[in-house]
């Protein structure tokens, strides 16, 4: 196994982690969805691009209301992805590539369709069945009210009334999320012992890490407060938010222990996973998705709970030098203390594609492509998502193809996470881009015309492309003695619109976050480029929303 680092520390440390979204990856049986044959056939172009390890999102059996997040049974394959059969070899080929795989695992909630909230369904209030859930009585003369005022994340109420086994309407079960999405109750060692299973399972099958979605949820208040902001609690993880704006710190300093998120106890959850993790050596990881306060951070990476922790703020700040050095600090610092290594994201699959969040058009894949060189100069680990590496813009979708169920409980309201969920473009000049070797069959979203400069077979053979950067950028971070090692330290400069760092001896950094050329306050060897440089007696110049790697 390849990609561990050179001083022989874990390999997640400085790891490059290349998120695939399965349904929207590779098509390899020809039905319009992507699948793990089609993530196997893709695995020659991960190697291509240099990444250490691929998260794959949930491709578990589920009846898709929320694009697989929604799981029926959290230990198997659905056979519209493929077979445990085709799991297997996908493990076994991505290690023989020298690519870990990680795996997204669900705890929060289950899906509808899921035997255990069936059984509930079935059983009596106050069940062992239903203590699995958060099971209530409504409020009000004969129950009509929910029990609290919770909202979901996905709008509405996070609550939904039952009809008992003889018709009649009964209690109400917890969702932050879809109806269709009742929320465990991890306060029953059923629900922990059941999720410990799980880990094995795939354990035992070679994956090397896991991805833990909503784990600062997985606790709650257990005497179920009204809430005095109930909607902004419940919109509290927006993607769309300035990270140092007044109501981002805001928002995030109320989910510290509160009756929803990031509360005290998760962490007793968190030790009995490491421990069980510790049981199959040292290589093994887990990564949290946790948007929480920075003095909040460390509890989930600390020596006895996981590993990382996914750093958010990468993911809304602007293209500001002044804002981007404030968060690339407060990451740093918040995972220091414990020892535990930054992660530095531009987007996933909930959130806009950076080019989008960033201007759209040429300025966005501009400032895009700059940020991601600032990205994977810094000190830790990098999650690439899906098509990031090609620079594509969120998609256009017509209102009649959307799937996102936000887009379904805000009754339009939102438009949802679909336009970066659109399947990839690989080659050709026409939808579906050798997506799918068939252009009879329709695609699970579709794809847009003009897309024939941004394939993976376009990009390949154009030096200037975005996937090309990627790759000099991430082979660089891999090979030069300048990455090698933490040392990390910000310089200061007189112009406000660069921002300047320097990692190791004689690497050093510099990102123009402005729209004119600014002169670089060092000389050196330009290692790698954004955007346009010029150099002349002077010395070196960058152009507008350009980031340049010197050796100096």
């Amino acid at each position: 196994m390849t990609g561990l680092p050179a001083d022989g520390g874990a390999w997640w440390n400085r790891a490059v982690v290349y998120q695939v979204y399965p349904r929207s990856f590779r098509d390899g049986n020809a039905d319009g969805l992507g699948d793990l044959r089609g993530v196997i056939e893709g695995l020659p172009y991960l190697a291509s691009l240099g990444v250490d390890a691929l998260w794959l999102s949930p491709f578990y059996p589920s009846p898709q209301n929320d694009a697989g997040y929604d799981v029926s049974d959290p230990r198997a394959v659905d056979p519209m992805f493929g077979s445990i059969e085709d799991f297997a070899e996908l493990v076994e080929q991505a290690h023989e590539r020298g690519v870990r795989v990680m795996v997204d695992i669900v705890p929060n909630h289950v899906s509808a369709s899921h035997p255990w909230f069936l059984e509930a369904l079935d059983a009596a209030a106050g069940s062992p069945e239903r203590r699995r859930f958060h099971f209530l009585d409504g409020r009000g003369e004969d129950g009509e009210l929910p029990p609290n005022n919770w909202e979901s994340i996905f709008g509405g109420s996070a609550w939904t009334r039952v009809k008992e086994p003889d018709g009649s309407w009964g209690q109400w079960y917890l969702h932050l999320f879809d109806h269709t999405q009742p929320d465990l109750n991890w306060a029953n060692p059923e629900v922990r012992a059941d999720a410990l299973a799980t880990l094995k399972f795939w354990l035992d099958l070679g994956v090397d890490g896991f991805r833990v979605d909503v784990a600062l949820g997985l606790a709650k208040d257990m005497t179920y407060p009204d809430l005095i902001d109930p909607i902004g609690m419940s919109q509290s993880l927006r993607f769309d938010l300035d990270p140092s704006s007044p109501e981002a710190i805001e928002r995030r300093a109320g989910l510290a222990n509160s009756a929803l998120f990031d509360r005290d106890e998760v962490h007793d959850i968190y030790r009995e996973w490491r421990a069980l993790m510790n049981t199959y050596g040292d290589d093994k990881m887990a990564v949290v998705e946790a948007w929480v306060p920075p003095e909040r951070a460390s509890r989930y990476v600390a020596p006895d709970t996981l590993h990382q922790i996914f750093g958010f703020d990468f993911l809304v700040v602007e293209w500001n030098a002044s804002k981007m050095r404030d968060v690339v600090q407060r990451a740093i610092d918040a995972v220091s203390v414990v020892g535990a290594p930054p992660t530095w994201a531009l987007s996933n699959h909930d959130s806009p594609r950076v080019v989008t969040r960033l201007g759209d058009g040429e300025s966005g894949l501009a400032r895009a492509r700059a940020m991601a060189l600032v990205a994977h100069a810094l000190p830790g680990s990098i999650y690439v998502y899906q098509g990031e590496e090609l620079g594509l813009a969120d998609v256009e979708i017509p209102d009649s193809a959307r799937q996102d169920p936000v887009w379904f409980r805000s009754a339009g309201q939102q438009k949802g996470r679909d336009g970066g969920r659109v399947p990839l473009p690989w080659s050709g000049v026409e939808p579906p881009y050798g997506f799918t070797d068939r252009h009879d069959v329709p695609l699970w979203l579709p794809q847009p015309d003009g897309w024939e400069k941004s394939t993976i077979e376009s990009e390949d053979i154009d030096p200037l492309s975005t996937l090309n950067l990627y790759r000099a950028s991430l082979a660089l971070r891999r090979s030069h003695p300048g990455f090698a090692a933490d040392d990390f330290e910000f310089v200061d400069i007189d112009d406000a619109e660069m921002l300047a760092f320097r990692r190791g001896a004689d690497v050093v950094v510099l990102a123009n976050t402005s729209s004119r050329w600014i002169r670089a306050p060092y000389s050196g060897l330009v290692l790698l480029a954004s955007g346009p440089i010029e150099s002349d007696a002077d010395g070196l110049r960058i152009g507008p929303d350009t980031t340049v790697w010197l050796q100096t």
